[in-house]
């Protein structure tokens, strides 16, 4: 099933031609509070599609954390570590996808999957939130089904649900 990630980028043909290839290795972050109200973000490039934060890694040995860290800095303004110790947890979760023939010209060719890789960023409620106007117009925080429901993206989605059954494993493994 596609992602977001596979619609995350919204560098025009121009600024693409102008950089190495994309990495088909990503990270999509489900970004909340404690009372699981998790923050959307509708897509510069497609209004009306919602989704959490996305993005792919920026070289080839770049940590996973620090590809969701920086992604959620450049999409959200949110400092990862301004955030409380764990804030940031990887959920273990991996998709594969196919990724969108129109933005297959991003990546090397042959390239035809991605490899997303999903966390959570557990945040303060009314933590505030700076967008990237290149790639997203608002942002809306809603009960974590509401946000599931709007997701574009079918792994987007998902991810999204399985936000309670990945608190209830954080909090049995502080217990």
């Amino acid at each position: 099933m596609p992602s977001a990630a596979a619609a995350a980028d919204t560098d025009t043909d121009a600024d693409a031609s102008a950089r190495p290839y994309k990495i088909p290795e990503s990270v999509l972050v489900v970004i909340h509070t404690p009372a699981l109200d998790v923050l959307m973000l509708e897509r510069a490039d497609r209004p009306g599609f919602w989704q959490c934060v996305t993005g792919s890694k920026d070289r080839l040995d770049e940590p996973l954390v620090e590809t969701a860290s920086r992604e959620v800095l450049e999409e959200t303004g949110i400092r990862v570590q301004d955030l409380a110790p764990g804030a940031l947890d990887d959920w273990g979760l991996v998709n594969v996808y196919e990724i969108y023939p129109v933005w297959r010209h991003r990546y090397a060719p042959g390239v035809s999957r991605n490899t997303e890789h999903v966390f959570g960023l557990t945040v303060p409620a009314g933590t505030a939130v700076t967008l990237a106007p290149r790639e997203h117009l608002r942002y809306r925080w809603l009960p974590w089904r509401e946000a599931a429901d709007l997701c574009f993206s079918p792994s987007n989605a998902e991810a999204v649900l399985q936000l309670p059954a990945q608190r209830a494993r954080r909090a049995g493994s502080a217990a």
